[in-house]
């Protein structure tokens, strides 16, 4: 099944305006990491609540190298989550809030299941995390993913969209 084929619904706590923009800046590629607290009581409010097991969108082991962090999981901070996901190994070229809209939706799967952690959303609900939705071309390779290694549902979450 392909990203386009699968019927997903997401659910953005905001909408991804000049404040955003700006935040998102800050945070993710100032490397700001104490702004992570700005939103994350919110998420936490938002999650607790919810029965899908959590994936949060993954970085490469670039940006961790070079970031330092994952903003992802950053907003998620005290919540539990399943780690399940991870960038497949390529060299990347070109940073994806760089990449024009038609770039973005002809994207290759970029993730891979981590080796054993199929067990953890088998037969399960999921909730894909990730920071802002734009295409919705990232967060449906994961679902699609998710979908085909057995989660019963999946669907996502986003800070902003």
């Amino acid at each position: 099944m392909k990203a386009s084929e699968l019927v997903f619904e997401n659910t953005a706590l905001y909408a991804y305006n000049p404040f955003m923009k700006d935040f998102m800046k800050r945070y993710k590629f100032n490397g700001d990491y104490r702004l992570r607290q700005v939103f994350s009581g919110q998420i936490r409010q938002r999650l607790k609540k919810i029965h899908e097991v959590i994936v949060p969108i993954p970085v490469s082991i670039d940006t961790m190298a070079t970031r330092g962090f994952n903003q992802v999981t950053g907003l998620l901070d005290n919540l539990e989550y399943a780690d399940v996901l991870k960038v497949k190994a390529e060299k990347k070229t070109v940073r994806q809030s760089e990449k024009n809209r038609r770039s973005r939706i002809a994207m290759n799967q970029p993730f891979e299941l981590k080796e054993f952690e199929k067990n953890s959303i088998q037969n399960k609900a999921v909730l894909i995390v990730d920071d802002v939705y734009t295409t919705g071309t990232t967060i449906r390779h994961a679902a699609t993913l998710l979908h085909e290694a057995g989660a019963t549902s999946v669907r996502g979450f986003t800070l902003a969209r």
